[in-house]
């Protein structure tokens, strides 16, 4: 392990590896601030211009725009109110408050301050602590693989939207999906309906930008609003700059906060904007002022900030180690890993170990760079957030549809159309895709687990993976409760409303 880590450094010699990734951040930034559009969206258009460089390239860009664009929703939070990102919106509670009494610049940069210290020990925790977590990985096997996989899908499902429900059916879509084509281990063509382009499989570039970029462009479309922003932003009221004194108040919230975020960050499915709120709240009950949040306290920045800043490198965990992607990001990236011929999962550390760690230093080092960037670029994205969407959305259209058709087939089209028609009909009735796209990523690969564990049982399964498996048996039955609470729960909850007091 220390030899591929020492051997990773050698990889890092070159210039063009940080020109993408602050390419990539920059993006990213831009991107979070403008409220309407998202990271995801950014890193599914972007997705084939990855699939292009090779890995050292395009995986650090793809990660400058994840860093770049979690940050850069804060902007438009703070200065007007509204959320670049689901994982401001905690950062709107303080804010605006801060921006009106003329301390508007202080909060950026305790933004950045706060942001950049988060996901750099984040990222640093990642890189100590994935080499061993990947050699206690390699103990388990396929059952235990499949059981986790399983898990991690009815968690994601469950706490990914306010209706469990529509989460799993979401997970169901994105799982059938992921199995259309030919099976790997008979031959045999699935649902594909005699359609020729479709015995391949649906490829990801076509269905990423399909469920993430076109229900973004339709509903920026259907907004009819003409800009992003309608408010008028006068940069020259934003007030002074940060003081040490200032910030050197906010680093025990800063700190409070990262662990908070580094632990969501290694939980499949919570995410940044549960970090958001949870930083937010820790450090409202840990001041000896808590009547001042939300009247405009720079803790009430930090907190947030730091927290869904520090999520980033931790859901590299079990990305890399096990093929799970926690979120949509990862889902991406773990596309990205895949196309690029590098497949996560436990044996990835023994078989691509410098690569691996030269990526994740790679990413600790982007943190310089995100600060600096961050900085010079403050004021020029502070205006940007009031572009005109119609400079905006003929350029993401144009590249989704480039993106798609650099896959080499024009059906690819079709089906980006087809997909993203429906994720936008799937959205207006309030299903969140996440579980859709993660579903369809892991459908491979619970596939392949699944027929190894049936190959081990040798035709007792139930008491294989519940007697003789223990820890693929206690996963397989938390998954079994918490489907049950999920769809009991709220039946139970309202009986008991109805009981008289």
């Amino acid at each position: 392990m220390l030899d591929s880590f020492i051997e990773g450094f050698t990889l890092l010699l070159r210039w063009d590896t940080y020109f993408y990734i602050s390419a990539g951040l920059v993006v990213g930034m831009f991107v979070g601030a403008m409220p309407g559009l998202t990271t995801i969206l950014a890193m599914s258009v972007l997705l084939p211009v990855s699939f292009k460089l090779e890995p050292m390239l395009g995986i650090p860009f793809l990660v400058g725009v994840y860093k770049g664009g979690i940050y850069g929703g804060s902007i438009s939070a703070i200065l007007v109110g509204i959320p670049g990102t689901g994982a401001s919106i905690a950062t709107t509670f303080d804010g605006p408050a801060l921006t009106r009494k003329g301390k508007g610049r202080k909060a950026l940069e305790m933004a950045l301050y706060s942001s950049t210290i988060g996901d750099t020990l984040s990222d640093i925790f990642t890189l100590v602590a994935i080499g061993p977590i990947a050699i206690v990985v390699l103990l388990v096997g396929p059952p235990e693989v499949f059981a986790v996989i399983i898990f991690s899908l009815v968690l994601i499902a469950s706490v990914s939207s306010e209706s469990g429900l529509k989460g799993a059916i979401a997970a169901f879509l994105g799982m059938g999906l992921g199995f259309i084509g030919t099976d790997a281990t008979t031959g045999a063509t699935r649902m594909t309906f005699d359609i020729e382009a479709l015995s391949g499989g649906i490829p990801l570039i076509p269905l990423a930008i399909g469920v993430f970029a076109i229900p973004e462009v339709l509903s920026a479309v259907e907004s009819r609003t003409v800009r992003f922003i309608s408010e008028n932003i006068d940069l020259s009221k934003t007030g002074e700059r940060l003081r040490w004194h200032e910030f050197k108040k906010s680093i025990r919230t800063i700190l409070r906060s990262t662990v908070i975020g580094t632990g969501i960050g290694m939980v499949p499915g919570v995410g940044q904007v549960v970090a958001a709120f949870i930083g937010y709240s820790a450090a409202k009950r840990a001041s000896k002022h808590p009547e001042t949040f939300g009247q405009g306290e720079l803790d009430g920045i930090a907190g947030p900030e730091a927290a869904n800043n520090a999520v980033n490198g931790p859901t590299l965990v079990p990305l890399l180690t096990l093929g799970i992607p926690g979120d949509n990001v990862t889902a991406i990236l773990l596309g990205a890993f895949v196309a690029h011929g590098l497949r996560p999962g436990p044996q990835i550390f023994q078989e691509q170990g410098p690569l691996m760690y030269a990526l994740l230093i790679t990413i600790v080092l982007a943190n310089i760079l995100f600060i600096f960037l961050g900085y010079i670029l403050l004021k020029p994205f502070a205006r940007a957030i009031q572009f005109k969407k119609a400079y905006l959305i003929p350029v993401i259209l144009s590249l989704a549809f480039v993106g798609t058709l650099s896959t080499g087939a024009d059906s690819d089209v079709i089906i980006m159309v087809i997909i993203g028609a429906c994720s936008y009909i799937l959205k207006k009735f309030q299903f969140d895709l996440a579980p859709l796209i993660i579903a369809f990523v892991l459908a491979e690969p619970v596939e392949y687990r699944l027929s190894q564990t049936i190959l081990y049982a040798d035709g007792s399964l139930f008491h294989y993976l519940f007697v003789q498996r223990p820890v693929a048996s206690v996963f397989l039955s938390a998954a079994i409760i918490w489907s049950l609470y999920m769809f009991i729960g709220p039946w139970i909850r309202r009986r008991l409303k109805q009981q008289p007091a």
